[in-house]
């Protein structure tokens, strides 16, 4: 008995770890969070896509998903607990959006430094 408990523990004990990485969650929730997909609008990573081009009496026109990789948590949770007239309301947790926020940052760490880098760039520029 007290060799087959020696033997289970170690399993036991590593059963505390999550099924799925905080990454892999994020990532299932920005492509299926309440069965419309972020991604469809906004994306794969978040940089934004035509969802359909129409004409109307001012020609041809089109409706955009806007790109999402450089908004803040505080501009994502406000965004997604805000009436929108095209997108839909998912009513995810603050924890659910965090989680979508933190694999879009870690998704884009490229993208977001470049563009951090840049930004930083033309604010040295203009107060020299």
């Amino acid at each position: 008995m007290l060799k087959h408990l020696l033997f289970t523990l170690p399993l036991l004990l590593c059963a505390q770890e999550d099924f799925i990485s905080h990454y892999e969650y994020g990532q299932m929730l920005y492509n299926n969070p309440r069965g419309v997909s972020c991604a469809q609008c906004h994306g794969v990573r978040g940089e934004g896509k035509v969802i359909v081009e129409f004409r109307d009496i001012h020609g041809k026109q089109a409706l955009k998903g806007p790109d999402i990789r450089l908004k803040s948590l505080e501009q994502m949770l406000d965004s997604v607990n805000s009436y929108h007239p095209v997108m839909p309301r998912y009513y995810l947790t603050d924890e659910e959006v965090k989680a979508i926020y933190d694999y879009l940052q870690e998704r884009n760490a490229d993208y977001i430094s470049e563009h951090t880098s840049q930004a930083a760039k033309q604010d040295t520029n203009l107060t020299q």
